[in-house]
C-alpha cells in the first residue's frame, strides 16, 4: 500500500505558492526599482585591469548623495582650492583649442615645407591601444603624409608582443619586470613607458624582434638599445642581426640613460642576448629611420593615466633629450568608467597633476587629451551608452582647459549617444561594448588623425590671416 504524507504535500504546496508570490511582487515593483540593481564596480577582467594608484584614489573617497568627498590625502590626491575654469575657452581642436598645439603645428609645418627633419610623438594609453591598436594606424597616417619609417619605441616585453601587428617580439622567462600600474616604488626609476626590466643573475635573458607587414614599418630601422645607469662594468650584449650576422657589444651604463646603436643598417629580425647584465635597468629599444614622423606607443593594460604622475622628471628629461618629443597624446578612460558614481572631480584633479608632471618631463612638447570613447552597458535589459561616459568626457575636457592642452572628443567623433552599440552591430567593436577590433581601431585612428589635421589647417589659416592684416 502506498502511503502519501499529507505533511510533505503541504510543505511542497506552500513552497510553490511562495515562489509564485515572490515573482508577482517583483514584477509589480519592478517599475520603482533602480535601472541597475548593482553598481558597476571597478573589477579586473581579462580585458580591463585596474592600476594601483586608481584603486588608492577611489579607496580614499566615498560617495554621499552622488558627491565624492575626500577622506584622506596623499601625494596623488591632495586637498586643494578648486581651480576656476573659463568656460568660454574651448580646448577642442576643431575650435580654439588648436592654439594649444602651436609648437607642434609649427614643427609639422616646417617638416611639410622643407621635407627634412623629424617629429616624435609619445602616445600614452591603456588596453584600447594594446597590440599597437589605433596607434599603428595613427603612425601610418603621419608617415604616409610627412615621411618616416619605423615603429619607434618597443619595450622588452608586453602582453601582446607575440601577436602585435606592427612588430612581433618574444622574450625569455628570466626577466624581472616592474610596471607603474602595480608598483609605486621600483628598484630603479621607471622608463618612459612606465616599466623597468632587469636581467636575472645567472638566467637566460634575451629578446627577439621581427618586423611585420604594417605600412612604413616593414624593417627594424636603425635599432638602438636604451638602458640606465649601474656600477656594473662587465655587461655586454650578443646581437644576432637577421640570420647570419652575430657580434658582441659592451654596455657602458655610466649615465642615467644610455643609448647603444646595435647595427648601422636596417634588419628584418633581431635577437639580443644580455650577458652579465644584472643590476642594469633595461628600458627597451627604438626602431626609426631618423626622419619624418615617429609615434611611440606607451600603452599598458589597466592604466587609468594616474601612474604618469610618478614618472621621474629627471629621467624623462634624459629620454626627451635622446628621442626629442614634440607632442604627447593621452588616451584614457576604459579603466575609469563604471566605478559607481558620475562624479569625476577626483579624476579631473589628479589628471591635472599628471599633465603638469608631463610638462616637466617633456618641456618642449604640446599635450593632446583624447576623451573616453563610448561604452555601452545593459540598462533595462537593453545595451545603451553608460551614463558615466559623458560625465568622464566632461572631466577630461576640464583638465584639458586647466592645463592648456588640446582636446578631441572621441565619444562625439564616433557618433555620440548609442554609438558603441552601432559599432558593435557593424562589426567594428568587440562584444564587451568597450574595445574596438582591428577594423574599428583603423576607423578611430583616422578620426583622430583627421581632427589633428583640422587643427593644423586652422593653425595655418590663422597664421596667414595674421600675416595679411
Amino acid at each position: 500500500m502506498l502511503i502519501v504524507s499529507t505533511s510533505n504535500n503541504s510543505y511542497f504546496g506552500k513552497a510553490i505558492l511562495f515562489i509564485v508570490l515572490s515573482i508577482a511582487i517583483f514584477l509589480l515593483c519592478k517599475q520603482w526599482l533602480p535601472k541597475r540593481l548593482f553598481p558597476e564596480n571597478v573589477i579586473a577582467t581579462e580585458n580591463i585591469i585596474v592600476d594601483s594608484l586608481m584603486l588608492s584614489a577611489i579607496s580614499d573617497t566615498t560617495a554621499i548623495d552622488g558627491t565624492i568627498v575626500t577622506l584622506k590625502t596623499d601625494s596623488i590626491n591632495k586637498a586643494e582650492t578648486p581651480v576656476e575654469i573659463d568656460e568660454t575657452i574651448n580646448p577642442s581642436l576643431n575650435a580654439d583649442g588648436y592654439q594649444n598645439l602651436k609648437r607642434f603645428y609649427q614643427r609639422l609645418e616646417q617638416l611639410e615645407e622643407t621635407k627634412s627633419g623629424k617629429i616624435r610623438i609619445g602616445y600614452f594609453g591603456d588596453s584600447m591601444n594594446d597590440g599597437d591598436y589605433i596607434v599603428q594606424d595613427v603612425r601610418s597616417e603621419f608617415q604616409k603624409n610627412y615621411g618616416g619609417h619605423g615603429v619607434g619605441f618597443v619595450a622588452i616585453s608586453s602582453l601582446s608582443g607575440a601577436s602585435r601587428g606592427s612588430v612581433s617580439h618574444q622574450v625569455s622567462k628570466d626577466w624581472i619586470t616592474q610596471s607603474f600600474v602595480k608598483v609605486k616604488k621600483p628598484m630603479r626609476p621607471f622608463g618612459i613607458d612606465g616599466q623597468v626590466f632587469f636581467a636575472r643573475k645567472g638566467g637566460s635573458n634575451w629578446v627577439k624582434y621581427k618586423a611585420q607587414s604594417q605600412a612604413y614599418s616593414t624593417e627594424l630601422y636603425s635599432p638602438v638599445l636604451l638602458y640606465g645607469s649601474s656600477n656594473n662594468q662587465n655587461a655586454s650584449v650578443t646581437i644576432r642581426a637577421d640570420k647570419d650576422s652575430v657580434f658582441t657589444k659592451k654596455l657602458e651604463p655610466s649615465h642615467s640613460l644610455n643609448k647603444l646603436a646595435l647595427t648601422s643598417y636596417d634588419v628584418k629580425s633581431l635577437q639580443v642576448t644580455f650577458n652579465n647584465a644584472d643590476s642594469i635597468p633595461i628600458y627597451g629599444f627604438s626602431f626609426d629611420d631618423g626622419q619624418g614622423v615617429h609615434v611611440d606607443n606607451f600603452s599598458m593594460r589597466g592604466n587609468s593615466g594616474l601612474p604618469l604622475s610618478i614618472l621621474n622628471p629627471s629621467l624623462m628629461n634624459a629620454f626627451d633629450k635622446a628621442l626629442g618629443y614634440d607632442l604627447i597624446i593621452l588616451q584614457y578612460g576604459a579603466n575609469v568608467l563604471g566605478y559607481g558614481s558620475l562624479n569625476y572631480r577626483w579624476y579631473e584633479k589628479n589628471m591635472t597633476t599628471v599633465v603638469n608632471n608631463l610638462h616637466q618631463c617633456f618641456p618642449d612638447a604640446d599635450i593632446l587629451i583624447l576623451s573616453t570613447a563610448d561604452k555601452a552597458s545593459k540598462i533595462e535589459q537593453e545595451m545603451k551608452t553608460d551614463p558615466a561616459v559623458t560625465a568622464l568626457a566632461k572631466a577630461q575636457k576640464n583638465y584639458a582647459r586647466k592645463t592648456g592642452s588640446g582636446y578631441i572628443d572621441l565619444y562625439q567623433a564616433m557618433g555620440g549617444n548609442g554609438a558603441m552599440v552601432k559599432w558593435v552591430d557593424s562589426g567594428l567593436a568587440n562584444k564587451d561594448y568597450t574595445h574596438f577590433n582591428a577594423s574599428g581601431s583603423r576607423k578611430i585612428a583616422k578620426l583622430i588623425y583627421d581632427e589633428i589635421n583640422k587643427g593644423f589647417q586652422k593653425y595655418k589659416q590663422n597664421k596667414t590671416e595674421i600675416k595679411n592684416e
